[in-house]
């Protein structure tokens, strides 16, 4: 029987709640990312339903993985597929357990600006320590048309914004634009990059903005190491390969980086083959995330792409090798149980 949040949405029995109490969020200034924020999908059951307990396993391995933040709903979490009171949903399930033990930050992404601010202050209202929007890339739009709506996003909320530029196939963002928003709006206070070569614009944001605007990587961490030189604040991969991807950044910001690399070139493949699609990502995302005994299911809500079979092989392979990975640098694979096996021993 599914039970209803405070505005009506359906949620699973035992996450409703009443009213959130005055300061519960992280104020402006506590708010601070150094290291990892992963994306954590949304697991789906036999009937493509959102798998409650599934997601409450998926906050239990972020809490415990040595996390910045955790972030939902977003393209990693096939937020396009979901309902939008699936998408508040999502938000108060992850609020509602994980309990102040890790920031929760709510992906809010609509392409019209009036959505974008209804649903920003939604998140809000429901507890999230920051919202991450997307910038609109249906069409295209000039800096104007995105400032104006940025600011109308902002001026709905006084919690921290993250903007998402994910546009690597043309220009992004400018480190002029980052200044003007933020000059306008200091609770502006990250961009999230996916782009190939962008270690002279993570400078340049900096300089402009005197490094009140952090940025952070997205595109699974592919240039992390490259950028951490260049003064990323953090990285948004995906959930599944966060806990190693967060011993990897905090090795190689205090300057051990031969570890580092030895960590990240464990998990580089993976990276790489899965953000040839976005759809084989999710496939790929979930079958890690089995492999590591987090959940038991690996359901991706229609449409999807079909696995060819040796797509199929060729991730299981690639899990098998981070299993390894794990066990060699004695990490669990499941930190919520401490679950681990002897050293050497495959999947």
């Amino acid at each position: 029987m599914i039970g209803t949040n405070r505005r009506g949405h359906g949620v699973q029995p035992g996450l409703s709640r009443p009213g959130r109490p005055e300061g519960t969020q992280i104020g402006l200034g506590k708010f601070k990312i150094d290291g990892v924020v992963p994306i954590v999908p949304t697991p789906f059951d036999a009937h493509q339903e959102i798998d409650w307990a599934a997601l409450r396993s998926l906050l239990d391995f972020a809490v415990h993985a040595d996390v910045e933040a955790v972030c939902l709903p977003a393209y990693a979490s096939e937020f396009y597929k979901l309902t939008e009171a699936e998408r508040r949903d999502t938000i108060v399930a992850a609020v509602d357990h994980v309990a102040g033990k890790t920031p929760v930050i709510g992906q809010v992404n609509y392409p019209g600006t009036l959505q974008a601010v209804r649903s920003v202050r939604e998140a809000k209202e429901d507890g999230v320590s920051a919202v991450c929007c997307a910038v609109p890339r249906v069409f295209s739009l000039d800096d104007d048309a995105l400032l104006r709506h940025f600011d109308c996003i902002l001026r709905a909320i006084d919690i921290p914004l993250i903007i998402q530029d994910f546009n690597p196939g043309n220009g992004s963002l400018s480190a002029g634009f980052v200044r003007e928003l933020h000059r306008e709006h200091p609770h502006f206070q990250y961009v999230k990059l996916e782009e190939p070569l962008m270690a002279a614009k993570v400078e340049a944001i900096l300089q402009e903005t005197s490094g009140a605007v952090g940025v952070l990587e997205g595109w699974g961490g592919m240039f992390m190491l490259e950028l951490i030189s260049s003064g990323i604040s953090g990285v948004m991969p995906g959930l599944g390969i966060s806990d190693i991807l967060a011993r990897a950044f905090r090795l190689a910001k205090a300057g051990d980086s031969d570890r580092a690399y030895e960590l990240f070139q464990g998990v580089l493949p993976q990276i790489v083959f899965c953000l040839q699609n976005m759809e084989l990502y999710h496939h790929a995302e979930k079958l890690l995330l089995e492999a590591r005994g987090i959940i038991s299911g690996t359901v991706v809500r229609q449409a999807a792409r079909t696995l060819h079979e040796n797509e199929t092989s060729h991730i299981r392979f690639l899990n098998t090798k981070i299993l390894n990975l794990l066990d060699r640098w004695s990490l669990a694979r499941n930190p919520a149980t401490k679950t681990t096996v002897a050293p050497g021993t495959q999947s």
